[in-house]
């Protein structure tokens, strides 16, 4: 077979075609979507712990509480299932306040009086070796005190325990990148200690910034 030039051309470029490979997603140069979802994807949440100590761990417990009660996330206790990890630590810090309070009154009142009255009279003769003398004197004084005091004093002291709590947090999905973060702290609630209102604070700001992108579309 003689071979031309243009049917050199035309077998070179079929070679080229049966060699260049194809796009496929195990080829590297493909673009692979990342796995990892973004804060409004997320569904269930795995909650890492918090740390060794009892404070610590009372505050992983009560952010799994609040996480459940929220009705808008689920909580597993499978890593490998989860959306996103939640970690975070904790401080709790207990000190205690003495307060004193003291009220005195008092009252003095004083009242004194003296009046004194003196009154003589003195005459005499002496006529021929006879003497008469005649005297008379007068006198009289009177005098009243009156004293009054009362005192009155009122003495109080306690001692307050002050309660303070905080717990930084971040939400890291599976490709590890962090997609959220807060940080909260209390000093207690009306029904609730410190440890649990933070908690309660954290699913509350969690759940808020999820939905947000939601309530921005609505209003747009």
């Amino acid at each position: 077979m003689r071979v031309t030039p243009i049917t050199l051309l035309l077998l070179t470029g079929l070679a080229g075609a049966q060699t260049t490979p194809s796009p496929s997603p195990q080829n590297p140069c493909s673009t692979v979507a990342a796995s990892g979802k973004s804060l409004s994807q997320i569904k269930r949440i795995y909650v890492e712990s918090f740390g060794d100590d009892p404070i610590s761990k009372e505050m992983q417990a009560m952010v799994v509480d609040s996480l459940t009660n929220s009705k808008v996330l689920a909580v597993t206790e499978n890593k490998d299932k989860a959306d996103a990890i939640l970690k975070g630590s904790t401080l709790e810090k207990t000190s205690q306040e003495a307060h004193s309070y003291s009220d005195a009154t008092s009252v003095g009142v004083a009242h004194g009086s003296v009046h004194g009255s003196s009154s003589g009279n003195l005459s005499g003769s002496f006529v021929g070796g006879t003497g008469n003398i005649n005297g008379s004197s007068t006198g009289s004084i009177d005098g009243s005190t009156n004293s009054t005091h009362m005192a009155d004093a009122t003495s109080t002291s306690s001692v307050t325990t002050a309660n303070d709590a905080r717990a930084s947090v971040r939400l890291v999905n599976s490709d590890g990148d962090v997609i959220w973060t807060t940080t909260q702290e209390s000093k207690g609630a009306k029904y609730k200690g410190a440890s649990a209102d933070v908690a309660n604070k954290i699913v509350k700001q969690l759940v808020w910034d999820m939905e947000k992108p939601a309530v921005t579309a609505t209003k747009q």
